[in-house]
């Protein structure tokens, strides 16, 4: 182990020990990636509630995912610095404190906060997952595994949510979606205080604040501006930000580069292979959540299933991520990097494409192929560039991959609910309000599906048939559209990736301290 980063003295971990310390990184993963997506199907019991505006719901859906892919290069500098133990349990109790808040929020101003504060103590969790990893694990492959069965928690706990999600609504008020943070979160700092190793770098140096602000502003941002340019089209206000954001993170890029200890070492950038694997992780993200976020919304307003009925169909999406995150690493093995990342991504850009043959009604036994297709992709394609990015850098420099990994994933994320999701609102707003319908009827239902069934039920049977009708098709519309679009991203990421991964190896021998 390099004199830079060291675990503390008599923590090392030996088997079995160091799969049981996996179990609750995994633990911690899986909790933040359901938290991602578990929102999806309380959306509609969540604008009957606080009635939120469209723009509203985005950010509710959103908000969360851009705090914390703004504050985690950052929380990953100070998990080296005090500790990636500390910082881990840490934020394993502010995420439950904040749950109770998002849980029990009044009004959508308050849950955009809450979601946003929620988002804060995610960013806490992420950063020490994979860097404990990597010091946990020195034999590749065992890493490898390890990896995997990580990945397959992100992945699947993005469909997992739902089924959750669908459980609890089924049974409880939305709010109840947050609350089963509060056990689980318990668990954690219990099982993790006595089995987690406690990793760190002995000399990190300063904590940067001018450096974590920058991060910040320019990640939030640039996403907020990306999302109002494809809502509202070109707008000066939209423009403004986007350069603010844009020059934020210049000036991050700038100030790393001079400073003796960064947050990030940008060049790490520099390694062809880490970049591909890092914007193949991005992209993996970006489709799958915002196929799941909005899936989830057609399965009910749509389609018209409960919220249990809506997450049990979306469940093949975990199994496949499951299952191809805990062999991706010896098929990378036996095949090569590149083909298995290109495969998979293919394999989700195919699933999203199926995205544009949706109509109202379509077998559930379909649906679960297309998402079964795109779990696969999803579980191969992430798990083996999380791999690439961690068996890149030098072991002392595993904070700052596993940051940059996880600010891909939650990046990714933000991106997939803002990008995709705007692409379905425009579209949805554009419908043509049925003859004789109210005026007030119609900007409601524009506001929102969820809006379009709430003001429907105060018109007349054949009004509101009407309007409803209008609204669905508009929905599926748009989601016909965001599904085309996320499929050619996708698709051209996996030729991308092909060309940026040529030559890339999984480690094979054994580390030795």
């Amino acid at each position: 182990m390099t004199s830079t980063d060291q675990l503390a003295k008599g923590s090392t971990v030996k088997a079995p020990g160091r799969w049981l310390a996996l179990a609750v990184l995994v633990l911690a993963v899986l909790l933040v990636a359901v938290d991602a997506t578990v929102l999806g199907l309380a959306t509609p019991f969540l604008s009957e509630d606080l009635k939120p505006s469209g723009t509203q719901l985005l950010w509710i859906g959103d908000v969360y995912s851009f705090v914390i892919a703004g504050l985690l290069i950052s929380m990953g500098s100070l998990g080296d610095r005090i500790g990636r133990k500390k910082l881990l349990l840490t934020g394993a109790v502010a995420f439950g404190a904040v749950s109770v808040i998002n849980a029990y929020a009044s009004s959508p101003e308050m849950m955009i906060v809450a979601r946003a504060l929620l988002g804060v103590a995610g960013a806490t969790l992420m950063p020490s997952t994979l860097a404990l990893i990597r010091n946990i694990f020195d034999d590749p492959k065992e890493r490898s595994f390890a990896v995997g069965i990580w990945a397959a928690a992100a992945s699947a706990g993005a469909a997992v949510g739902p089924v959750v999600g669908g459980f609890l609504l089924e049974h409880f008020w939305w709010g109840s979606v947050f609350m089963i943070n509060l056990p689980v979160m318990a668990l954690l700092v219990i099982v993790g205080s006595k089995l987690l190793p406690e990793s760190r770098n002995p000399n990190p140096g300063p904590w940067d604040l001018a450096s974590v602000a920058l991060s910040l502003i320019g990640m939030v941002a640039v996403v907020y501006a990306i999302k109002e340019l494809a809502i509202h089209g070109v707008g000066t206000v939209a423009l403004l930000v986007g350069a603010v954001g844009a020059l934020a993170l210049t000036w991050f890029v700038r100030r790393q580069l001079t400073l003796p200890s960064p947050l990030l070492d940008v060049r790490l950038f520099r390694h062809r292979g880490f970049s591909g694997a890092v914007l193949a992780d991005l992209l993996t993200i970006l489709g799958l959540s915002g196929l799941v976020f909005f899936l989830s919304q057609f399965l009910q307003l749509v389609q018209g299933r409960t919220p249990l009925q809506a997450g049990l169909i979306e469940l093949p999406a975990a199994i496949g991520a499951v299952v191809a995150g805990l062999l991706a690493g010896r098929v990378a093995r036996r095949t090569s990097v590149r083909g298995t990342v290109a495969v998979g991504l293919t394999a989700l850009g195919t699933a999203l494409g199926a995205g544009t043959l949706l109509t109202a009604g379509t077998s559930a036994a379909a649906l679960g192929v297309g998402l079964l297709l795109g779990g696969l992709g999803a579980g191969l394609a992430f798990t083996v560039t999380a791999d690439v990015i961690l068996s890149s850098v030098p072991k002392e420099q595993a904070g700052a991959a596993s940051a940059v990994s996880e600010t891909a994933y939650e990046l990714g994320a933000a991106l997939g609910i803002a990008v995709l999701g705007s692409v379905v609102t425009s579209a949805y707003r554009d419908f043509t309000a049925p003859a004789g319908v109210p005026s007030d009827a119609v900007e409601a239902a524009r506001d929102s599906l969820g809006g379009a069934a709430e003001a429907s039920a105060a018109l007349p049977q054949e009004q509101a048939a009407a309007l409803l009708e209008a609204a669905r098709g508009a929905f599926t519309d748009g989601f016909h559209i965001a599904g085309a679009v996320g499929a050619v991203v996708l698709i051209a990421t996996a030729v991308t990736a092909w060309f940026l991964l040529r030559g890339q190896r999984l480690a094979d021998g054994v580390e030795h301290p």
